[in-house]
């Protein structure tokens, strides 16, 4: 296993004495109690007012405040105190946020992926077991009769929605300044976007170079969405759309014009191996030696920091259970296997973009 330096020890070395390890086997035993607990300490606005205390509250003080039940107060701060999440001053009883708190309160990727737990996956993990053995996102029933999330995106609850793109944008935004540069470093004046979504990657194309021209290839109903999302705004004139779906290995990708770019952001790992050779493939027969096929994804190997590697381990549990059954965030090795298996080379791979992005550029194998 080829890991950053930051991730080797980690994973190669065991890192815990027996007691501590027995902490965290507990801890992962209540995580459910552990997740809610947490959530509503931020929701109840508990957290808040200790970040916000000068000197700590009592627990009279955050009853008060918050219009909870001495009881409800007590058991939240006395499970939050062995959670790590406050503190507790012997001498004068009153409680303040912790390190841990302070990150679960003012950490955007930790409000994310909670909201994102939360909307979109709690109720579905308790199907991750029947998941994992038919290979369908079981969990995803509770929400419709789709085979997979993408299809039912349009029309999930409002809350569930905001979640999902909370999530999927703030993976993704963070990323673009960069992306743009180096994508637009080789006079980029048509681009395929692949798996565009809601067009936000579009829009940033069209803003930063007013030549360009770009495609976006995805589900109907997502162009759909797209549509409305690009209405009015600059650059939408040189945004069109391309309905597919990839899924089906027949369905070829736009022959009528020359891409001097295709773009795959947070997009392969919706797929399996299989299908991702397949997709692939079929961009390949488009390209020609000057084409670049650009695969950007947070890659868990390839990640700086260890807590950035275990959230990206953890969300491929949410396309198990929840989005399509059977694709993952994937290891940078994997991907450039199914590159090569596809008929195309890696000339080079950029790190450490955004929130943890990874970029490899494609070009055809010769």
């Amino acid at each position: 296993m080829n890991l950053f330096p930051a991730l080797e020890k980690t994973y190669t070395k065991e890192q815990y004495s027996a007691q501590q390890a027995q902490r965290l086997a507990e801890f992962i035993a209540f995580g459910p109690i552990v997740f809610q607990v947490a959530r509503l300490m931020i929701k109840f606005g508990i957290l808040d007012m200790l970040r916000d205390s000068d000197e700590g509250l009592t627990l009279n003080e955050i009853a008060d405040k918050t219009k909870l039940s001495n009881y409800a107060v007590k058991v939240l701060m006395e499970s939050s105190l062995t959670m790590g999440v406050v503190l507790v001053d012997k001498q004068t009883d009153k409680y303040t946020i912790s390190k841990v708190g302070w990150f679960l309160l003012n950490d955007k990727l930790t409000r994310v992926n909670m909201d994102f737990n939360q909307d979109v996956n709690y109720e579905g993990w308790f199907h991750l077991e029947e998941a994992l053995r038919e290979g369908k996102p079981e969990g995803l029933k509770h929400f419709g009769n789709w085979p997979t999330v993408y299809e039912g995106l349009s029309e999930l609850p409002q809350q569930v929605q905001k979640s999902w793109f909370a999530f999927d944008h703030f993976y993704s935004d963070a990323s673009f300044s960069q992306a743009l540069k180096i994508v637009f470093d080789n006079h980029t004046k048509t681009l395929l976007d692949v798996g565009g979504n809601t067009g936000r990657w579009a829009l940033r194309c069209v803003d930063y170079d007013s030549k360009v021209n770009v495609t976006i290839m995805d589900l109907p109903q997502q162009l759909d969405m797209m549509k409305k999302n690009i209405n009015g705004k600059k650059g939408a004139e040189r945004i069109d759309g391309y309905a597919i779906n990839l899924l089906a290995e027949t369905n070829a990708f736009p022959k009528n014009k020359h891409y001097d770019v295709i773009w795959m952001s947070q997009f392969l790992d919706c797929f399996n191996e299989k299908e991702i050779t397949s997709i692939l493939s079929r961009g390949s027969k488009i390209m020609n030696d000057e084409s670049r096929l650009y695969i950007m994804e947070t890659f868990w190997d390839r990640q700086k920091y260890e807590t950035a590697a275990f959230c990206l381990t953890q969300i491929s549990l949410y396309f198990t259970a929840i989005a399509n059954g059977n694709s993952k965030m994937y290891h940078s090795q994997d991907m450039q296997r199914l590159v090569e298996k596809a008929g195309l080379e890696v000339e080079k791979i950029y790190d450490g973009l955004g929130e943890g992005h990874s970029i490899m550029v494609c070009k055809l194998k010769k």
